[in-house]
């Protein structure tokens, strides 16, 4: 494998090229025409422009990009996430045309694509599965028969989905109609698939992944997990490994689970398997994500493991470096999503110009990044700037350097995440392990981002004032 197309832009574009660099293979990027003087162009090898700005017009043009490679002699695509990471017609089509996909083989991504198809590969593997139904469903009367049986409030999701569209709790009979009808809508729109399933809700829960790992000899492993419960939307915001709640024997069979749902699909790569975790630490299969993780360095920096580097490693047809019994945690690591959202104004997207642009360095500090000061955000795409990571031998000390790092976060021009990002990691819940999904519904609103703003000016004030009084009264020798 000598050359590398990056099938995506921003902070993972340059994150596998990073990788691929070290491993003495050239990488290509695409870009569409916004993206014209994006970091990722200037940080690959080779560049080509691959369409308008919007994503339909560009980064999602499948065939296109298979011409790209196939003229520039490239031996392997890497999709990152987002875009074209899960479709698995486009990892058809790139084997097809004697392409590597770095990532799982077209059907694995296609039975883990469906919610309602991943629950029936893993049936037969004795999994813990939310209570509900396992088809879809549009029948309405059905729908309340099997809401009864289960036992109200229910959940109900698109089989094709993600990000929370198509999801929708009911609390009470009456209101199943309504939600169903809105999220089939949703999933049509979405996904252009408006199966739904029903399951119970499950009332606190925490939202655990195991990241796997699979190579085409049959090894597989799993790189311990990620607690992704602080969310907005159902997106995840922060992130942290190891969970501040997991014993040592629940760590063990949530890790043999997800080996098993990777096994159940013949995996190839990383991959990463999501649980709900009630609170009762009862776990249950989610789904299986089929790709990178935005969330993978924090893995990376316990278990002091490259995973760009293992999937390339395994999509060249090698054997996996590391059996499970080498892999140990090793300290903690904490990630904030830095996203170009307003978090005063229900964390609606703050486009503009990045006049100010200056980011944290240190020791135990990472950050993934895809912008640079002058540039112009785009409205086209998903809002992330970069992942501020940071890590420390304990939970405490990874906490500590975060909140030290969002200080030093130097940004102006648009809004950001960062003072959201302050206030979880300052806020007992967090600090304490004690939160689930809805730690922001539960704790978050303006009023106390604000008042804390107020406070620290405030406080900022009294200082310059006596550091000005103290000052005045120096000496002055006047010159003559």
């Amino acid at each position: 494998m000598k050359k590398i197309l990056i099938a995506n832009r921003g902070e993972i574009a340059i994150r596998v090229m990073s990788t691929a660099r070290k491993m003495g293979i050239k990488t290509v990027a695409i870009f569409s025409t916004v993206d014209r003087n994006a970091p990722h162009v200037k940080f690959a090898d080779e560049a080509v422009c691959i369409g308008e700005a919007p994503s339909n017009q560009s980064y999602l043009l499948g065939s296109k990009i298979i011409e790209v490679a196939k003229q520039l002699n490239v031996d392997a695509i890497h999709p990152g996430y987002g875009f074209l990471s899960e479709n698995a017609d486009f990892a058809e089509e790139v084997e097809k045309n004697n392409i590597i996909f770095i990532g799982p083989k077209s059907k694995a991504i296609k039975v883990m694509g469906s919610k309602l198809a991943a629950k029936e590969a893993v049936k037969a593997y004795n999994i813990p599965m939310v209570p509900g139904i396992d088809e879809a469903i549009t029948d309405v009367d059905k729908a309340k028969k099997i809401a009864t049986e289960i036992g109200f409030p229910i959940l109900i999701k698109a089989s094709a989905g993600g990000g929370g569209k198509g999801m929708r709790v009911v609390e009470e009979e009456k209101d199943l109609e309504s939600q169903m009808n809105r999220a089939i809508s949703e999933a049509t729109s979405a996904f252009g698939d408006g199966s739904v399933f029903i399951e119970k809700y499950v009332a606190s829960p925490r939202h655990i992944e195991i990241q796997v790992m699979a190579d085409s000899h049959g090894n597989v492993v799993h790189l311990f997990e990620r607690e992704c419960s602080v969310q907005r939307r159902h997106q995840k915001v922060v992130e942290e490994a190891p969970s501040a709640v997991l014993s040592t024997k629940l760590r063990a069979k949530m890790g043999e689970a997800a080996i098993k749902v990777a096994k159940a699909c013949d995996y190839l790569g990383a991959g990463t398997v999501e649980f709900l975790l009630d609170e009762n630490h009862n776990f249950y299969f989610l789904e299986m994500n089929t790709r990178l993780q935005v969330e993978h360095p924090v893995t990376e920096l316990i278990t002091e493991t490259d995973l760009v580097a293992l999937q390339i490693k395994v999509a060249r047809g090698e054997k996996l470096p590391i059996q499970q019994e080498d892999l140990k945690i090793k300290g903690h690591a904490v990630e904030l999503r830095i996203y170009a959202e307003d978090p005063l104004n229900d964390f609606l997207p703050s486009v503009g110009h990045l006049e100010t642009y200056k980011i944290p360095t240190g020791k135990g500090i990472r950050v993934d990044n895809g912008f640079e000061e002058g540039m112009d955000i785009p409205i086209y795409y998903d809002p992330m700037l970069a992942k501020l990571i940071t890590y420390g031998a304990t939970r405490e000390e990874a906490i500590q350097l975060m909140i030290k790092a969002i200080n030093n976060y130097d940004i102006k021009g648009v809004q950001t995440t960062l003072p959201f990002g302050k206030f979880v990691f300052e806020h007992e819940a967090f600090r304490s392990g004690s939160f689930d999904t809805h730690f922001v519904k539960k704790y978050f609103n303006t009023d106390t981002i604000q008042s804390k703003a107020r406070e620290e000016a405030k406080v900022a004030a009294l200082i310059a004032m006596k550091q000005y009084i103290e000052d005045q009264k120096t000496v002055r020798i006047p010159t003559l």
